[in-house]
């Protein structure tokens, strides 16, 4: 295995648990926060999104996926308090949307230069993600870090244990 195998299956992984984890859920269950203070899951998939569409611009200009008008918006910092339900999307948007940025990530990673990935990062995120190949596993594991929100409001919602 080399790194950009790494790299892809990090991201296989962190798709598939956030996927699993909003698979018997509704487009109202979207609308629950994990608690007081926290972004519901239809905002943090978005959040999610977006995030990794902007990040892929910042490694490869020009390859990122194309969000809707007004997505990135509706999904931004100052919008994560709203709970009106006709400000977000379906599940199955989400989803579609996870899929067609993700989808854009990897192939990024696949028509990147290997030796590249050792070039220094964009620098407003050299403390945390010092080279190119460290911004690739930030797209790639970004997921994982919303995973525990995620768990709390299947609990809240008495959904079963999935992983």
């Amino acid at each position: 295995m080399n790194v950009k195998d790494a790299i892809r299956s990090s991201a296989n992984f962190s798709g598939m648990v956030l996927k699993t984890y909003i698979s018997d859920l509704d487009d109202k269950d979207l609308l629950c926060r994990p608690g007081e203070g926290c972004n519901h899951l239809a905002w943090q998939l978005g959040h999610l999104i977006s995030s990794e569409a902007n990040l892929l611009e910042m490694v490869a200009p020009g390859q990122g996926a194309q969000l809707p008008a007004g997505f990135p918006e509706a999904h931004s910092k100052e919008s994560c308090g709203s709970d009106d339900p006709s400000a977000f999307q379906s599940k199955q948007t989400y989803i579609d949307l996870f899929d067609k940025t993700r989808a854009a990530s990897l192939a990024a990673l696949e028509a990147y230069p290997e030796s590249d990935l050792d070039k220094a990062a964009p620098e407003d995120f050299q403390s945390f993600c010092p080279t190119m190949g460290d911004m690739f596993t930030l797209i790639a594991t970004h997921p994982m870090m919303h995973a525990g929100q995620f768990v709390v409001v299947r609990r809240k919602l008495g959904k079963p244990i999935l992983m």
